[in-house]
C-alpha cells in the first residue's frame, strides 16, 4: 500500500494545521471523504490545493468530484459553485456570480443587502429544503485562490470561511492555488476560521517525461496533408528541444530567468509598455484607491490629481492638453488595465464615467521598479502616502 506523508504542525495561534503529500490514491481517498463528509452529513469543510502549475491539482479534483457525484443521494443534492480568481476580480462581481450558478436570481430580485455577509446568508437560507429542516450542501471551488485575497478586506474569503466553521449552512471550501506562501497573505480574521487543511501535489516527472510531453502537444501527427512540412516541422520540435554545442548545460542564471518569465505577472508587464503619462494616470488612480478605499472615480478626478502632482512635485514632466490626457485614459481602458461599472449604452459624460482600477498596489510597485528610465519623482509620488 502506497504510504501517505502527513505533516502536522502548529502554528504562531495553536492552530493545528494539516499538510497533506501524498501518492494520487491516498490524496483521492483524502478529498473524496472530506467532500463526502459535507454532501451526505452536513459537515462543513475548507480545504487548499497547492502546487505548481501542472502538478494536477484541477485533475485531481475533477477526479473526485466525479467519483462523488455517482453516489445517488449526493447526486440529487450537492450543489457546486466555480469561482476563479482570474474573472471574479472583486467581490461583487463574485456574489452575482454565486446567485448565477445557484440559479436564484428570482428569488434575490430586486432585494437590497446591508452587507456582503447578509447576501450570502440570505442565499443560503433560499436554498433550504421544502421542509425548511436542512440546507442542501454546496461545494465552493475557488480557483487562482490567491488571486481572491486582493478583494477589499478580503470579504468573500472571510464570509465563506466564516460559514464553514460556525456550520450556519453546510458547505465545503475547495481553494486552488501556486503560491506555498498564501496563508501568508490571508488577513488574521479569515486564517483563524480556515481549517488549515492543505494537500500539497509535488510533480512526479522527470525531465525526460517533460520532454516527452511537450514534444507530443507539438508533434504533428502522420496523417498531417502536407508530408514534407510535417517531417521538417518535426525536426525541428527535436532540435528545439535537445541542448546545443553552445549551450551544454543549465546554469544557475538560466533557472534564475526561467523562473522570473514563470512568475513574472502579465498586468505588471503591460505596464512597462506605457507612456510616462499613462503610468502617472494610474499612480493617481492609485492614489485615488487608497484615499477613498476603493470606491469607483471619473476621469475628472484622476486629471484633477495629476495636476496636484504636476503643481506640487514635478519639474521634469510636461503638462498634457486635456485631450492627450483623455486619448490616454482611453487606451488604459483599451488594455483593459480598468474598466467602467457603467453598461455600455450608458449617456454619462466620458470625463464623469466612473471606472474602478484592475491593478493592485504591488502589481504598480513591481512595475515601477522595472519601468524603464523612470523619472524620480514618479516613483517617489508613487511611494508617497499622501497624493
Amino acid at each position: 500500500p502506497c504510504p501517505l506523508l502527513c505533516e502536522a504542525a502548529h502554528c504562531t495561534s495553536g492552530v493545528f494545521v494539516l499538510q497533506i503529500q501524498s501518492c494520487k490514491r491516498e490524496r483521492d481517498i483524502h478529498l473524496l471523504e472530506l467532500l463526502r463528509r459535507t454532501a451526505l452529513h452536513g459537515e462543513s469543510n475548507s480545504v487548499l490545493l497547492v502546487g505548481p502549475r501542472g502538478a494536477g491539482k484541477t485533475m485531481l479534483l475533477k477526479s473526485v468530484l466525479k467519483e462523488l457525484l455517482k453516489e445517488k443521494d449526493v447526486n440529487k443534492t450537492l450543489m457546486q459553485v466555480h469561482l476563479n480568481g482570474l474573472l471574479q476580480t472583486d467581490d461583487k462581481i463574485a456574489l452575482k456570480e454565486i446567485t448565477r450558478q445557484l440559479h436564484l436570481e428570482n428569488v434575490v430580485g430586486d432585494k437590497v443587502f446591508g452587507s456582503f455577509a447578509e447576501n450570502l446568508a440570505f442565499l443560503l437560507e433560499a436554498l433550504k429544503k421544502g421542509d425548511r429542516s436542512s440546507s442542501r450542501p454546496v461545494l465552493f471551488l475557488l480557483d487562482e485562490f490567491d488571486l481572491f485575497v486582493h478583494h477589499k478586506n478580503q470579504t468573500l474569503l472571510y464570509n465563506l470561511f466564516d460559514v464553514s466553521q460556525s456550520a450556519q449552512a453546510p458547505i465545503a471550501v475547495v481553494g486552488l492555488t501556486c503560491r506555498l506562501d498564501v496563508l501568508e497573505l490571508l488577513e488574521k480574521r479569515v486564517k483563524s476560521r480556515f481549517s488549515h487543511r492543505q494537500i500539497h501535489l509535488l510533480s512526479g516527472a522527470t525531465f525526460p517525461d517533460y520532454v516527452q510531453r511537450v514534444q507530443s502537444k507539438l508533434w504533428l501527427p502522420e496523417q498531417f496533408p502536407d508530408q514534407r512540412f510535417a517531417h521538417e516541422w518535426n525536426n525541428s520540435v527535436k532540435v528545439g528541444l535537445r541542448v546545443t554545442v553552445a549551450k551544454p548545460c543549465i546554469k544557475p542564471a538560466d533557472v534564475l530567468e526561467a523562473s522570473r518569465v514563470c512568475f513574472a505577472d502579465a498586468k505588471a508587464n503591460m505596464l512597462h509598455g506605457l507612456s510616462i503619462l499613462e503610468l502617472c494616470l494610474i499612480i493617481a488612480m492609485k492614489h485615488l484607491n487608497d484615499v477613498y478605499e476603493g470606491e469607483p472615480f471619473n476621469l475628472q478626478m484622476v486629471h484633477n490629481e495629476f495636476k496636484k502632482f504636476l503643481q506640487r512635485k514635478s519639474s521634469t514632466i510636461y503638462h498634457f492638453e486635456p485631450a492627450v490626457v483623455m486619448k490616454a485614459f482611453e487606451h488604459l481602458q483599451q488594455l483593459e488595465l480598468i474598466r467602467p461599472l457603467d453598461s455600455p449604452g450608458a449617456r454619462t459624460q466620458r470625463e464623469f464615467q466612473l471606472m474602478r482600477l484592475l491593478l493592485d498596489t504591488s502589481q504598480i510597485m513591481e512595475a515601477l521598479q522595472k519601468y524603464p528610465q523612470c523619472p524620480t519623482d514618479v516613483k517617489q509620488w508613487a511611494m508617497s502616502a499622501f497624493a
